[in-house]
């Protein structure tokens, strides 16, 4: 039995990721309230939309600190694999939370098509560019995050584009209303930025949930990894192999490996290890090595069939 760890790749990504997490936090938190008393103000559906999907930017992004933070805690004799799978539930609640808000937003915007209310526009105008420049902002610190492997920062860099372009409908509508004076512009704008919402809303709950039904990752080939360990000399056949992840950048293996002939044990389990590490990135990986004639190499371990 052969067991590969590593541990050095993910601190500076996480310390990173922490860090870009915390300014657009801090951002996106002090613009929130801002747009919530313009909303009020202007009357403006747009805007409370933008608003509340701000909201749930602010409650995701300090969710997904609080799993980082957790994430970082040494794992113990009762979650032996440490807390970091965290990191994955509350990228899944705010999936589920961006589907519940957009939602809403379709109510409302249902609401205000039937009854278009009045809306001042100066103020919805100059309230929705001050939103898009923030939107912009925050954005541009979570692009130079770890945001294409690491979920929780792509969730959260999902909810911040939704944002942006709630922003960009938001100055449309509103542009619409002060020289066109259609008031339905802005149930109509609120509209798109719930549809984009839904998109990536429904995105990152999707991901989460086959992180925690312990799918494949999406970014490797489970049928190109057996044809590899296969091809090394003297092994005949690679089987019960499984491949999932803890969270989005952690991807795990066990797999049993058959050999005959007068294949050595330990070259081969050294050699497994250095493909999946090298070639596919494992940086942990269980590996049983077996002899095809005699039944399991290893004289302590059991073999499972």
């Amino acid at each position: 039995m052969g067991h590969n760890h590593g541990h050095s790749h993910g601190h500076s990504h996480g310390s990173g990721n922490k860090k870009a997490l915390f300014l657009s936090f801090l951002i996106i938190t002090s613009f929130m309230v801002v747009e919530v008393i313009g909303g009020i103000v202007t009357n403006s559906l747009a805007l409370l939309s933008d608003a509340g999907h701000m909201l749930s930017d602010s409650a995701a992004m300090g969710l997904s600190l609080a799993a980082i933070k957790l994430g970082e805690r040494k794992a113990s004799s009762t979650h032996t694999f440490g807390y970091r799978r965290f990191e994955i539930i509350a990228a899944s609640i705010n999936g589920i939370t961006l589907i519940a808000i957009s939602l809403y937003i379709f109510y409302e915007a249902y609401q205000r098509l039937m009854y278009p209310p009045e809306v001042q526009s100066m103020g919805m105008l100059l309230i929705s560019v001050l939103g898009l420049i923030v939107n912009i902002i925050a954005a541009a610190i979570l692009m130079r995050a770890d945001k294409d492997t690491n979920l929780n920062v792509r969730s959260a860099f999902f909810h911040v584009l939704g944002d942006m372009l709630g922003s960009v409908g938001a100055i449309v509508a509103a542009l619409l209303i002060m020289f066109f004076g259609w008031g339905i512009a802005d149930p109509i704008a609120s509209i798109i930025v719930a549809i984009l919402i839904i998109i990536s809303g429904w995105r990152v709950t999707k991901e989460s949930f086959h992180v925690l039904m312990e799918g494949t990752p999406s970014q490797i080939d489970i049928q190109k990894v057996k044809n590899t360990l296969q091809s090394i000399p003297k092994v005949e056949n690679v089987h019960d192999l499984h491949i999932w992840s803890i969270t989005s950048e952690v991807p795990m293996l066990s797999c049993h490996i058959e050999f005959g002939g007068d294949g050595n044990h330990d070259a081969i389990l050294h050699q497994a290890q250095k493909i999946l590490h090298d070639e596919f990135g494992f940086e942990h990986s269980t590996i049983q090595v077996e002899n095809a004639d005699q039944g399991c190499a290893n004289p302590h371990g059991t073999c499972d069939y």
